[in-house]
């Protein structure tokens, strides 16, 4: 990917445990972002990031009894290309579900 002089990037990190939500979560950001007619790259999908967890099923006797748990945290990327302003603006004041994490960064 050549850079230009000047060209700005937004990028914008969506993760959440449920990939429903995310996805709905991310089709709001470039709904919001392209009603300014905005140049979007995305939504790149990320690595499910996977935790396992093995926890024992009694405290002392049975302990080859063991339970086993994993957590999925769903990520996707999306690029914005030359933000104007007013479309920084529309995303900060944009309201997303709870459980979604937005991480905003310019380059």
């Amino acid at each position: 990917m050549a850079k230009s002089k000047g060209a700005s990037v937004l990028r914008i990190r969506v993760r959440a445990y449920e990939s429903k939500i995310l996805d709905a979560s991310v089709k709001k950001i470039i709904e919001t972002a392209s009603s300014f007619e905005a140049e979007i790259r995305g939504p790149i999908p990320l690595p499910t990031e996977i935790k396992k967890y093995t926890v024992n099923r009694s405290t002392f006797i049975y302990k080859d009894a063991r339970e086993q748990f994993e957590t999925r945290i769903h990520k996707r990327l999306i690029d914005i290309l030359n933000p104007s302003q007013k479309v920084i603006e529309a995303l900060t004041n944009l309201n997303l579900p709870s459980g979604v994490g937005v991480d905003v960064k310019m380059m």
